[in-house]
């Protein structure tokens, strides 16, 4: 492509040579490992290191000339931008031709749950014999291809070449995950949605972005940036995002899981199975560009556990009636939908239950425990995975929000883990974070048996259970290798009768 297409609506505030328009550039790179020769590199200050450190070497590696931030003294033709996130976000756009524009692009974010509402919608999709692709958390899969993610919302470039190699593959419709940091790092700038939905907020990631305000200032941005021609769905429920609905130029349509005055809600929740079972209502008629939403009501039971689900779920329907997909396809897509590995997640359901869920903040346990509360069971028994290296601040919230809901549900055991046989350094557990959770713990006369290892605190949490009791897993990245462990000693016991769908389930995760 030449110089002066990828180089357009770019800000430059200077150059130190004459730019050759007509020159053809075949690779832009923000990595070195990335650099081939002839390349623009793109130097970005990130929150560990300087790209512009590596702008010698990616000169070395053959690179025609480096966008940066600040002139350095190395021999390359140089450009001087404001901002080389934006330009990085621009000239990805240029390259590779603005491909969100060829197909149907559904931005999904929350604090909770952008995961399982992307797998719902994408599920959906597959149902209505779409050809899709989705981009998240837990992988980015169109195709045959799936990719591993390192980022919620890959970076510009990457989430540009993508979508490319999606829209020149015929996709039709895509689902993204779009993170607070994507926003404020303009990850997701020039992406063309069609759908932007922002499910609900809570306290997570504040530490990242400085204060809650800015964490909503950026996670909002969304629907405050989302085309006049969009449709953003709001949760009605929460104040602040509701109130998003004067600062878009989208249409905006809106949903209640507490009472009838938005567009969408639901009735009659039955959630005794850990399966969500509910009537989804459309409270009024919705007029859209090329059809009508008839107001009604159909009946709707979900193949994944967890009150989560049921939030997630709505979203995910709404969604599927602004593409005008039929509703028996709705409904028999997420019957059929078994959830996302680790999101509340039924791994075992014989003699005894076995739910696996990653527990990462106090509105999560909220949904997760609410959920145990409305199941039927005979005893409740915890297994918790400390989070580690999150500080001290985070422990306490957490802890003292288990407390909260062990004094409620009375389970008859509890153990935790340090998960030192799985976690790298990165999430090794602290003295200050362990000794937090033993206070309060003791603070409330709450017995825990603590564990060094995830292997022994699985096999002895499996080695207390008894007929038609739950065990749960909750914890993070200290509870990721749970399920392996789960599967090993249930095998080696012979306590599986299902060992096909057992193992499939467990085999076939990510993590």
């Amino acid at each position: 492509m030449k110089l002066s297409e990828i180089l357009k609506n770019i800000n430059i505030i200077q150059t130190n040579f004459n730019i050759d328009e007509n020159k053809e550039i075949n690779k832009i790179a923000f990595h070195t490992k990335d650099v081939v020769e002839g390349a623009i590199f793109v130097a970005i200050k990130g929150y560990v290191t300087d790209g512009h450190k590596f702008i010698k070497k990616a000169s070395e590696l053959g690179a025609e000339l480096a966008v940066v931030e600040d002139f350095v003294d190395v021999k390359i033709k140089q450009i001087k931008v404001p901002n080389s996130r934006i330009a990085l976000a621009d000239m990805a756009a240029n390259f590779y031709k603005n491909p969100s524009r060829e197909m149907n692009v559904i931005g999904i974010t929350a604090t909770n749950g952008k995961t399982t509402t992307a797998f719902m919608v994408d599920s959906i999709l597959k149902e209505d014999k779409r050809e899709t692709g989705m981009i998240g958390t837990v992988l980015t899969r169109y195709k045959d291809v799936k990719i591993p993610s390192i980022l919620t919302t890959p970076e510009s470039l990457t989430l540009q070449s993508y979508l490319r190699d999606m829209a020149d593959n015929n996709i039709t419709d895509v689902t993204m995950e779009v993170s607070s940091s994507a926003q404020e790092l303009f990850r997701d700038k020039n992406i063309d949605f069609d759908i932007v939905t922002f499910n609900n907020l809570g306290r997570e990631h504040i530490d990242q972005h400085g204060s809650f305000e800015k964490y909503f200032h950026y996670k909002s941005r969304l629907i405050r940036h989302a085309k006049k021609d969009a449709l953003a769905i709001l949760n009605a429920d929460d104040e602040m995002i509701y109130s998003l609905k004067e600062k878009t130029q989208a249409k905006v349509l809106s949903f209640s899981l507490e009472n009838d005055k938005a567009d969408f809600g639901i009735s009659d929740l039955d959630l005794s199975t850990g399966k969500g079972k509910f009537i989804f209502n459309i409270n009024k008629d919705i007029k859209l560009k090329d059809f009508t939403i008839k107001k009604s009501n159909f009946k709707v039971e979900l193949g994944s556990v967890g009150y989560s689900s049921v939030m997630n779920s709505v979203v995910a329907i709404i969604v599927a009636l602004c593409l005008n997909i039929e509703k028996e396809i709705i409904t028999d897509a997420l019957k059929i939908f078994k959830g996302v590995e680790r999101r509340f997640e039924l791994i075992f359901d014989e003699d005894f239950k076995i739910l696996d869920d990653h527990f990462a903040n106090e509105k999560n346990i909220d949904a997760t425990m609410e959920t145990l509360k409305m199941m039927v069971y005979k005893d409740l028994n915890i297994l918790y995975a400390i989070r580690g290296h999150r500080g001290v601040e985070v422990n306490r919230e957490i802890t003292e929000r288990l407390v909260k809901w062990i004094k409620i549900l009375k389970p008859r055991t509890l153990a935790a883990t340090l998960s030192k046989d799985i976690v790298g350094e990165k999430d090794r557990v602290t003295e200050e974070e362990l000794m937090v959770f033993k206070n309060i713990l003791k603070e409330n006369n709450i017995d825990c048996k603590i564990y060094d290892t995830l292997e022994d605190a699985v096999n002895n949490s499996i080695d207390l259970l008894n007929s038609e009791d739950v065990l749960l897993l909750a914890g993070c990245q200290g509870m990721d290798k749970g399920a392996k462990f789960v599967k090993e000693k249930l095998l080696r016991e012979n306590k599986v009768k299902d060992i096909h769908g057992f193992s499939h389930r467990i085999d076939s995760r990510i993590c």
